[in-house]
């Protein structure tokens, strides 16, 4: 294999791959539109199954500012929901109530005060 034969195959693969992402893009911008409806949508599936490239380039032209809008937005609601989930599972970050919730464990005998001392410290530090 020549450097020039290598040279194009490498240039189509790489064309190929990048038209294989701007369509999968263009599909599940599709069904994450919710302005569109179902006869909509159904269109647009059956336009990208008939003549690919050609409803792929319509579609980034006549929906491109839009698909960007609602891919930022389901980036910022995943990233909402990310910060949310470890909030949750990291506890209290109020030291006030980390400091009671101690505080009863000791009273109930499930800490001794050394372990409630430690835990206060950590609280306040």
């Amino acid at each position: 294999m020549h450097f020039w034969d290598f040279f194009w195959l490498m240039l189509w693969a790489f064309i190929f791959i990048s038209y294989l992402m701007v369509l999968f893009q263009v599909i599940a911008d599709i069904f994450r539109d919710r302005g569109l409806n179902g006869w909509a949508r159904a269109a647009w599936v059956i336009a990208l199954f008939i003549a690919p490239p050609l409803t792929a380039l319509v579609y980034v032209l006549a929906r491109g500012r839009g698909m960007a809008q609602r891919q930022r937005t389901g980036a910022e609601e995943a990233q909402a929901a990310a910060e949310e989930y470890i909030r949750s599972v990291a506890g209290e970050a109020d030291p006030t109530a980390q400091i009671t919730r101690a505080k009863a464990l000791l009273d109930s005998g499930a800490i001794t005060p050394a372990e409630y001392d430690r835990l206060k410290t950590k609280a306040l530090g």
